[in-house]
């Protein structure tokens, strides 16, 4: 309660700083290289990475949760390496854009506004069932530790992120990011370090373990008692979750809000050295759940909590249990509720501002009033929560299905144009549009039209959608920029001293 009391008091205290609506959305481009690192990050990692991760890694072992954090961790580096610098510079370059679908539209001069139409639609389609995977999440914490109803639990937590979110606007949200990476770290280390000591060191764990087929292998898992193949278009599909990475608004949008490019390199190398140890620690949890404390799976037994709850069992389980400090157990479930509230934040805040700048200011009504566009984001945060809130209403949803879909249509309609648009000279707006419609539909089609013997192709193959989302996206900006007209000069001589600029710098 104290937790989500102070969460609340951020965003109090924010709410009389926002005083236009770019500092509502981007912070006025005022954040410190730690802030940037750490929030960046966090709203990244969301409940998958303290529920999601852990209950794959819990239930199959090692394969799937390795290469899935391999994926990211490559995508991580490579999004600070190529991305980070080159968008914060090329968006206040090109308007001073402070979101990603403006981004777009200034960079090809979108008179019509075709790119910022379509691109808040896709944020707004696929970041309610990510948002909804968060409050998912907070309803089974909450139903886990204090043995309530759900659905309840559900509504209170997901009140303190609309609220604090609605109130602080980007500031509040990358404030508490900070804050909440740091309990999350804080939770992963000490629940990893206490639980191998009182499970008799790491060689009693893997012992343990290694008696499950299959659990200790990168290419297989186990299931249903034996060891089952991973093999490579499995391995290469997981991998291909870092392609998303350079798609993802609520985590390009920090790359854009630093207040100086300079200081993107010391941002990288903090976010970094935090994504490989958290994802490290994380899968670490889940092979210590099922090696040591919970052999027999989680969630067999009606009303039983699920595999997705391991590391609120492991919790209870060291510090409450074997180490009765209940304090201590409610500081590091904070983590858990910190790792959820951190995205949901960042992605509340995406989609309002899609629809309030880029769809109401920038398309219905140009001259709407600052005060008016603020007023209608704050709107949007509520009506966003209220449909996020009914995708989640099933208490057996699938965290970790939630975000795998929403990660895939997002990385496939954005991450190729972000890559093109800082990178290729002649991609131009016929080429744009094409990429973010071809990469949408294909993971859409992919994951949910059934084909094949009523199963998706994405069930049918176990391709991620992701994947082929990205290559069909980049194939279709290519061609049908190289077919249609060119370019203007305004756009290319942009173009020409961004990099300019970029070249000085190697």
């Amino acid at each position: 309660i104290v937790y989500l009391l102070g969460m609340l008091a951020i965003g109090a205290f924010y709410s009389k700083r926002n005083n236009s609506s770019a500092d509502f959305y981007l912070g006025g481009r005022k954040l410190g290289p730690v802030v940037v690192a750490l929030s960046t990050e966090a709203s990244d990692m969301s409940s998958w990475l303290l529920m999601g991760l852990p209950g794959v890694a819990y239930l199959t072992g090692v394969a799937d949760a390795a290469w899935t954090a391999i994926g990211l961790a490559i995508g991580t580096y490579l999004n600070w390496l190529i991305v980070a610098k080159r968008l914060r510079r090329y968006s206040a370059a090109s308007g001073n854009a402070i979101t990603i679908p403006e981004f777009f539209s200034n960079r090809y001069r979108d008179k019509i506004k075709i790119l910022v139409a379509i691109s808040a639609a896709f944020i707004v389609i696929f970041f309610i069932p990510y948002t909804a995977s968060g409050f998912a999440a907070c309803g089974k914490l909450f139903s886990t530790l204090f043995n309530v109803p759900y659905l309840p639990a559900m509504i209170v937590s997901a009140v303190v992120i609309v609220l604090y979110t609605a109130l602080g606007g980007f500031s509040a949200a990358s404030t508490t990011d900070l804050i909440q990476s740091i309990v999350m770290t804080a939770a992963l280390v000490f629940v990893v370090v206490f639980g191998v000591s009182n499970a008799g060191g790491m060689d009693a764990v893997i012992r343990n373990a290694s008696e499950l087929p299959g659990y200790l292998s990168l290419t297989s898992i186990h299931s249903e008692g034996m060891a089952a193949d991973y093999g490579p278009i499995k391995i290469i599909s997981t991998l291909a979750w870092g392609l998303g990475y350079c798609g993802m608004p609520h985590i390009l949008i920090r790359f854009m809000a630093i207040r100086s490019e300079k200081e993107l390199k010391k941002s990288s190398a903090i976010a970094i050295v935090w994504v490989v140890l958290s994802l490290g620690f994380t899968i670490a949890i889940g092979l210590l759940g099922r090696a040591f404390l919970y052999p027999e799976i989680l969630g067999v037994t009606e009303g039983a909590p699920s595999a997705e709850s391991v590391f609120i069992e492991m919790i209870q389980k060291v510090f409450i249990e074997k180490i009765p400090i209940p304090f201590i157990a409610g500081l590091f479930i904070c983590g858990i509720l910190a790792a959820v509230m951190s995205t949901a934040d960042s992605q509340l805040l995406v989609c309002s501002s899609s629809v309030s700048k880029d769809i109401y200011q920038n398309i219905l009504n140009p001259e709407a009033s600052d005060k008016k566009v603020l007023n209608v984001a704050r709107l949007t945060t509520f009506g966003v929560a209220v449909v996020a809130f009914f995708i989640a209403w099933d208490p057996n949803s699938s965290i970790m299905d939630l975000v795998s879909d929403a990660w895939a249509g997002l990385g496939a309609a954005f991450g190729p144009l972000v890559v093109m648009s800082l990178f290729w000279r002649r991609t131009n707006l016929p080429g744009a549009v094409a990429g973010l419609v071809s990469g949408a539909a294909t993971v859409l089609i992919w994951d949910y039209l059934p084909i094949v013997n009523g199963q998706t192709i994405g069930n049918a193959t176990g391709i991620y959608s992701l994947l082929v989302g990205f290559v069909i996206s980049l194939c279709f900006i290519v061609i049908v920029s190289m077919v249609t007209k060119a370019p203007d000069e305004t756009i290319l001589a942009q173009f020409d001293e961004y990099k300019k600029y970029e070249e000085k710098d190697m």
